[in-house]
C-alpha cells in the first residue's frame, strides 16, 4: 500500500489520510509515468487497439482518478491549503491534458487503428473510443501546427485557470456575506426549522441571535418567508451582486467573464469554427446554433402566455392581500409562497415536516431497487466528512457499484448540487473494477437532534442527481472513454429528469415520507393540494430557464462582448424578449452563472430543455405500463442507462420508446398543451 494515499488505487480512496501535502507528490508520479505511456504508443508502429489503446488505459485512468479526487476535496471541503495545492498544480495537468489531446503522434495511431483490417470485429463500445478519440484531437487542436499551436494551448492554459477562478470568487463571496439579526421580530414568518438553523449557526460563531447567510438553505427561507421586505431586499441585494463590482473588489468576476467569452471564441476560431457555440455543438445532439435559438425561442413562446398569466396573478395578489403596490424582484418568490398557501391551503413548510431526509434516501433506493433489480446498503468507508455516507450496490450478491453521498451545505462546499465520477468500470486483467459515484446537495442540516427535512424541491434534486448517478452506476461498458460521460451533451440530462418524474407519483411519495414528529406519513390530501399546484407558476419556471438558455447561446454565438456592460446588455436583451420578471439593474446574475463559465455547460445550457423532451416522453412510457413496473425499468436500464456512449443517445431512446421523443408529454406535465 502506497504511503501516499493519492497513488493507493487498490480499492476505495482513502480519503480520511489525504492532505494538501499528498497533491504534488502523487502528480510528480503520475505525470512522467502517463507522459512515458503516451510518448512509447506515439513513437511505436501499433496498429491495434491492444497496441495502442491499452497500454494508455492504466496510466490515463490513474493520473485522472487523483487528479479527480483532489478536484472533487476541493470542491466539498475546500481549505486555503488545498486550494494552494490544486492550483499550483493545475497548470501542468492543463497543459499535460492540452499535449495529450493535440498529439499528433497519436493522433496517426489512432487513424491507423481505424484503417486497420481489424477494425471492423471491434465491439460498439471499442469503435466508440476511437472514434471519440479522432473527433476530440480535431477539437483539441491535433492537426493545428506551429504558432496556432502554441496559441491553442496557452489558451486551454488560460481558461482551465481563469475558469477556477471565476469558481473561487463565487465561493468565497458566498462564504464571506453573513448578517447577524439579533431581534428576533425582524424575522418574522421564518419558520421554526430556518430559525433554529439560523440560531445555531450563531451559536457556532460564539454569537448569540440569527446568523443568515447566502447559502441557499438559509438564503430561500428569508425569500420565501420572511416579512420584513427590507430585510429581504437587504438578503437580496447581497446574494446577487455576489462576485461582482458591486461587492467585494477581490472576488469580481467581471474581467473573468469577458476573458474568458474571448479566449473561447479565439480557440474555436483556431479551429476553424465561426464561434465557441458551433465549437461546443460538435459532440451534442444539435446541429446548429441556429436551432437550438429556434427551439428555445419556440420553448418560450410556448410558455410565455402562461408566464405573463402568472406574473399579473403575483402583481394581483401581492397589491391586494398584502398591500405591495410595487413588486420588486425580492418579493415574487414572498408573494408566491402566500398565493400558493392561499389557493391550495398548504405550504412548503407543512409538506417538509414529512420529508426527513432518512425517509426520503429509503424512499428513493426503494425505487431504485424496484426498477434496476439492484440491491442497496450502507457501508463502512474513509470518507472526507462525518456528513457523507457510502452505499454498495449489488445484484444477486454480486457487487455493482459504490456511491458517496454529501448531502448538507456548510462554508467550504461548493454551492447547488451535482454528481460526478470517481471510479469508472473496467475490466482489468483479474477482476472487474466496479464504478464509484458522488452525490452532491446542499441541503440544510439536521438541527436540534432531529432528521435533516428536505422541502418537495430538494427531493426532486436528489433523484434529480441520482439519475446522473445510475448512468454511471449501472453502466455495463467496460472501456474508458464509451462510458455515460461521453454521451452527447444534450442528452446527459435524460437519466436526471427522468428520476424527478418519481416524485409526483403518490405510491413513491407515500413511502417516502414521516412526519418528523407523529411518524405519519404524507396524507394524500396534502399530496393532491401539491399535485394541483405542481403546475403553479410553471410558465414563469420554463421562461426563467429560457433565459438562461438563449443567453447562453447567444453570447457564445455572437461577437465576444468586449466588457462587463456588454454581457449585462445581452442578458438585458434576453429578459425583454422572453422574461416576465424583470430584476433591478444592480442584478447581477451572470457573475455567479458557474454552469456556463466554470462548469461544462458552456453554449449547452439549453440542452436541460432538450433533455426534458426526452424524460418526459421516456416516463410516458411508465404511465402506460405502471410506474414501478419493473419490466419497464430494466428496458431502461439496459436501453438508456447501460449502454453508455456506445451509440447515439437518440438511438438509444428510440430502442426504449420505440420511437423519436415527442414534446406533448413535457407540454402536458406542465399543462401547457393547449397553447402547443
Amino acid at each position: 500500500m502506497s504511503t501516499n494515499p493519492l497513488l493507493d488505487f487498490s480499492d476505495l480512496p482513502r480519503f480520511a489520510e489525504i492532505r494538501p501535502e499528498h497533491v504534488t507528490p502523487a502528480l510528480d508520479a503520475l505525470l512522467p509515468a502517463a507522459q512515458a505511456a503516451v510518448d512509447a504508443v506515439a513513437t511505436g508502429s501499433g496498429r491495434t487497439w491492444a497496441e495502442v489503446v491499452e497500454p494508455l488505459n492504466e496510466p490515463l485512468e490513474r493520473l485522472s482518478r487523483a487528479w479527480g479526487l483532489v478536484g472533487h476535496l476541493q470542491a466539498v471541503v475546500d481549505t486555503p491549503e488545498l486550494r494552494a495545492a490544486y492550483n499550483d498544480n493545475l497548470p501542468r495537468v492543463t497543459e499535460f491534458y492540452t499535449n495529450l489531446n493535440a498529439d499528433l503522434r497519436l493522433f496517426e495511431r489512432y487513424k491507423v487503428i481505424a484503417a486497420d483490417a481489424g477494425y471492423a470485429a471491434l465491439s460498439a463500445e471499442r469503435k466508440t473510443v476511437v472514434e471519440h478519440a479522432l473527433r476530440d484531437f480535431r477539437l483539441g487542436g491535433a492537426e493545428l501546427a506551429g504558432e496556432k499551436r502554441e496559441r491553442f494551448a496557452a489558451i486551454a492554459a488560460r481558461l482551465a485557470e481563469i475558469s477556477q477562478k471565476f469558481s473561487e470568487h463565487l465561493l468565497d463571496a458566498t462564504n464571506a456575506w453573513s448578517l447577524l439579526i439579533t431581534d428576533a421580530t425582524e424575522l418574522r414568518g421564518l419558520p421554526q426549522d430556518a430559525l433554529d438553523a439560523a440560531a445555531e449557526a450563531a451559536k457556532e460563531d460564539g454569537k448569540t441571535g440569527y446568523k443568515l447567510t447566502l447559502h441557499i438553505p438559509s438564503y430561500l427561507p428569508v425569500m420565501q418567508y420572511c416579512e420584513n421586505r427590507s430585510l429581504r431586499e437587504t438578503v437580496y441585494r447581497a446574494y446577487v451582486t455576489r462576485a461582482s463590482e458591486l461587492a467585494d473588489p477581490a472576488q469580481d468576476n467581471s474581467a473573468l467573464m469577458v476573458e474568458i467569452l474571448a479566449l473561447r471564441d479565439e480557440q474555436a476560431k483556431l479551429l476553424g469554427y465561426p464561434h465557441h457555440a458551433a465549437l461546443s455543438l460538435v459532440p451534442k445532439m444539435a446541429q446548429s446554433a441556429e436551432q437550438v435559438i429556434e427551439f428555445v425561442r419556440d420553448m418560450a413562446r410556448r410558455a410565455k402566455p402562461y408566464a405573463e398569466k402568472d406574473m399579473a396573478e403575483i402583481r394581483d395578489f401581492g397589491r391586494a392581500a398584502l398591500g405591495i403596490a410595487d413588486v420588486q424582484a425580492w418579493d415574487v418568490a414572498f408573494i408566491s409562497e402566500k398565493l400558493r398557501l392561499a389557493r391550495y391551503s398548504y405550504s412548503d413548510t407543512e409538506v417538509k415536516q414529512y420529508f426527513t431526509e432518512p425517509q426520503v434516501m429509503d424512499g428513493l433506493f426503494k425505487v431504485i431497487s424496484t426498477l434496476f433489480d439492484v440491491q442497496i446498503e450502507q457501508v463502512d468507508g474513509p470518507v472526507w466528512h462525518s456528513d457523507v455516507r457510502l452505499y454498495r450496490f449489488a445484484r444477486k450478491g454480486e457487487p455493482l457499484a459504490h456511491v458517496y453521498v454529501d448531502n448538507y451545505a456548510r462554508n467550504g462546499k461548493r454551492g447547488g448540487a451535482w454528481m460526478d465520477v470517481c471510479r469508472v468500470r473496467r475490466q482489468l486483467a483479474a477482476q472487474l473494477q466496479t464504478p464509484v459515484a458522488y452525490v452532491n446537495c446542499n441541503f440544510a442540516s439536521p438541527v436540534g437532534g432531529k432528521p435533516a427535512l428536505l422541502t418537495h424541491d430538494d427531493v426532486i434534486t436528489l433523484f434529480h442527481e441520482y439519475g446522473h448517478a445510475l448512468h454511471h452506476l449501472l453502466t455495463q461498458v467496460n472501456e474508458p472513454g464509451a462510458d455515460m460521460r461521453a454521451v452527447e451533451w444534450d442528452a446527459i440530462e435524460l437519466p436526471s429528469q427522468f428520476m424527478e418524474n418519481f416524485c409526483w407519483e403518490w405510491d413513491v411519495v407515500r413511502g417516502m415520507t414521516r412526519h418528523v414528529d407523529s411518524g405519519e406519513p404524507l396524507p394524500r390530501e396534502l399530496f393532491d393540494k401539491m399535485l394541483a399546484a405542481k403546475n403553479f407558476q410553471a410558465g414563469m419556471q420554463s421562461v426563467r430557464q429560457m433565459e438562461f438558455a438563449l443567453f447562453d447561446m447567444r453570447l457564445h454565438s455572437e461577437a465576444p462582448a468586449a466588457s462587463a456592460a456588454a454581457v449585462q446588455q445581452v442578458i438585458d436583451e434576453v429578459r425583454a424578449e422572453v422574461a416576465v420578471v424583470t430584476p433591478p439593474a444592480f442584478n447581477r446574475f451572470q457573475h455567479s452563472f458557474s454552469h456556463i463559465f466554470a462548469g461544462g455547460y458552456s453554449a449547452g445550457y439549453y440542452s436541460y430543455k432538450w433533455a426534458e423532451v426526452m424524460s418526459a416522453d421516456a416516463f410516458s412510457l411508465f404511465e402506460e405500463t405502471g410506474t414501478l413496473n419493473p419490466d419497464t425499468g430494466r428496458k431502461f436500464r439496459d436501453e438508456v442507462l447501460a449502454v453508455g456512449a456506445t451509440r447515439p443517445a437518440a438511438e438509444s431512446f428510440r430502442a426504449f420508446r420505440g420511437r423519436d421523443p415527442q414534446p406533448d408529454a413535457l407540454l402536458r406535465h406542465y399543462g401547457m398543451l393547449e397553447a402547443a
